[in-house]
């Protein structure tokens, strides 16, 4: 087995993992990835600031004038700059967390707190293609934020990719609705005052988590089935906390719909929402508290090594027993999960394997993924931007609700994708995580044609969940794919190049399709005389007909793009998951 390294990242002796003899011995100590991941949520909270675009659009238009092209073309500026990750991704290897999160918190706050001097009169006159930048750059802040937490997360958790991409993107969902509750709760619905939010509040949040978010000994059940079990009952936790938030979050945006609320009773709403964002701490808390004692291997001489650089796993001498050799790829997978694992440089890489930037560009597998995502993902992407004036067609005056509700099943799509296809990819049947992809754009086709035949409120309301939860899915499905078939050295870098579907999508479905034919139908009302109220404004199912049936048509090119794609890596999965756990293939068995 080739020689595998790792950096220590500050991490004490005590809690780094070695291996004697062909085994694998975590040390105890776990607690440190389990507090990143707690960090990490709050991270991922700040990191959906791209979703409260619906939130403040209206006063782009009644304050700077601008009609809906404009307004989509903005939309594209929104996702262009949450998605345009590359130089995270490639940056992520070579800087630490901190300082990738620092870089995230500076752009928040010039790009928001530009927006906000032109939507408060601070400044007047500002053209549009500074809005159009300063929007691009506030929302890249994202990228920097998923990308130091989703990368170092994965690395920290190796065996649990579907789990954490689920948990972690999911959060990043559900901060719409958290961001809908600040906004009709606490700021009284104030443009200004969420942007104001957006450019100080969110710094803050990442100044004062980035210290915990830092590469830790891989939390891993190595212990046996017992450590395993308290493992996934770990992370079942974490899920059912964060389910429970978001149930709450949706009740209070509907309540404050229903009733007005107090200031006392909005501030009283959201501390119970802090606290729900502090449960995932409860996890290292109590391995703090009700520590399991357990007698510790006798520990070898240290090695000589550098003060930044010691082995990880020390390679026997005689070859490993064939009883010992899943404990082997395990060690291995520990080391990739570090970036560390040493690929031989006589033949290219195979599936599962590392791979690098020009490797990964000539992989029929990447591009059918890419395809995938960039359908199911621009597809959603365009209902998103254009919520507020979906619902206004449909005769709906308060979107806010409209928002909680694609906001909660955006959530719970990553969440459950993750969750079920780390279920079925490791289960006797292997199915491949993109046959979940596949299955989400067949019901995202109905759910637009539904929208294009039955544009009444009641169905709006039902669409927007149903499109949130299957928009969802397509993040919860992509990020363990890209990890399984391309390795996780270089994930960050893949994983950037995956989300440019997402502006692309919207570039191509929102702007350049359904804003043109809003506007198209909307001057039709206005100069038939049907229009009212604001001069761009578009009321009836006329307005989005055309578009949505196309977005069908699409969904359905999708699902066999993703079928193609499943039927190709179901010997990938076989190979990765015989047995119910992750297997190294067969090339990475020969280092």
């Amino acid at each position: 087995m080739a020689k595998v390294e790792r950096h220590r990242a500050g991490e004490p002796k005590h809690e780094e993992a070695k291996m004697a003899s062909g085994n694998v011995k975590v040390k105890a100590g776990t607690r440190p990835p389990w507090v990143g991941l707690a960090a990490a949520v709050w991270v991922q909270m700040a990191a959906g600031n791209a979703y409260t675009f619906p939130l403040y659009s209206p006063a782009l238009k009644s304050v700077l004038g601008y009609d809906q092209r404009q307004v989509a073309m903005l939309g594209v500026a929104n996702d262009v700059g949450e998605n345009f990750g590359v130089v995270a991704g490639v940056l992520c290897n070579s800087l630490p967390p901190w300082l990738v999160l620092l870089v995230g918190a500076a752009l928040c706050f010039l790009g928001f707190g530009t927006l906000w001097l032109a939507v408060s009169g601070t400044v007047l006159g500002m053209p549009y293609w500074l809005l159009w930048i300063a929007l691009a750059i506030g929302t890249n802040s994202n990228a920097w934020f998923v990308t130091a937490v989703l990368v170092t997360n994965m690395r920290n958790f190796p065996l649990r990719r579907g789990v954490v991409a689920g948990l972690l993107k999911g959060y990043v969902g559900l901060s719409a609705a958290l961001f809908t509750q600040v906004f009709s709760g606490l700021l009284h619905r104030s443009p200004t005052a969420l942007l104001l939010l957006l450019a100080a509040g969110i710094p803050v949040v990442c100044l004062s988590t980035m210290y915990y978010v830092r590469p830790c000994t891989p939390a891993l059940g190595a212990g046996g089935e017992e450590e395993d079990a308290m493992q996934d009952g770990h992370f079942a936790f974490a899920q059912a906390a964060s389910v429970l938030l978001g149930a709450y979050l949706v009740g209070t945006t509907v309540l404050g719909t229903v009733v007005t609320l107090s200031d006392a009773a909005s501030y009283a709403l959201f501390a119970v929402t802090v606290l729900l964002l502090l449960a995932p701490l409860a996890i290292p808390v109590k391995m703090t508290l009700f520590r399991k004692k357990k007698p510790s291997p006798p520990m070898e001489p240290p090695a000589a090594a550098t003060a930044e650089e010691e082995p990880l796993l020390i390679p026997s001498d005689p070859p490993p027993p064939a009883d010992e050799d899943s404990d082997e790829k395990v060690a291995v997978l520990l080391a990739e999960g570090e970036g560390a694992v040493v690929k031989r440089k006589s033949r290219r890489p195979r599936r599962g394997e590392d791979f690098e930037f020009t490797e990964v560009l000539v992989k029929a597998d990447f591009w059918l993924l890419w395809f995938g995502y960039f359908i199911g993902v621009g597809t959603g992407v365009t209902v998103l931007n254009n919520l507020a004036q979906i619902g206004a067609a449909a005769g709906i005056a308060d979107t806010t609700v409209l928002l909680s509700l694609f906001g909660l099943g955006n959530f719970l799509g990553r969440l459950g994708g993750g969750a079920i296809s780390e279920k079925f990819v490791r289960s006797l049947q292997l199915v491949p995580r993109p046959i979940w992809m596949s299955l989400t754009q067949t019901v995202l086709a109905v759910a637009y044609l539904c929208l294009a035949y039955a544009l009444s409120a009641g169905a709006v309301y039902a669409c927007a969940a149903v499109i949130g939860v299957c928009y969802g899915a397509q993040f919860a499905v992509m990020i363990p794919t890209t990890s399984e078939l391309f390795g996780l050295k270089n994930f960050g870098l893949f994983y950037n190049l995956m989300a440019v579907a997402n502006p692309l999508g919207a570039v191509i479905f929102s702007e350049e399709l359904a804003g043109r034919l809003y506007d198209g139908e909307a001057a039709r009302q206005r100069h038939g005389g049907g229009g009212g109220g604001h001069p761009h404004a578009c009321v009836g199912p006329e307005c989005f007909r055309v578009a949505f049936v196309v977005l069908a048509a699409c969904c359905a090119v999708g699902t066999a793009v993703s079928l193609v794609l499943a039927a190709r890596i179901r010997p990938v999965y076989r190979a990765l998951y015989a047995g119910g756990s992750f297997r190294l293939p067969n090339g990475n068995q020969q280092h």
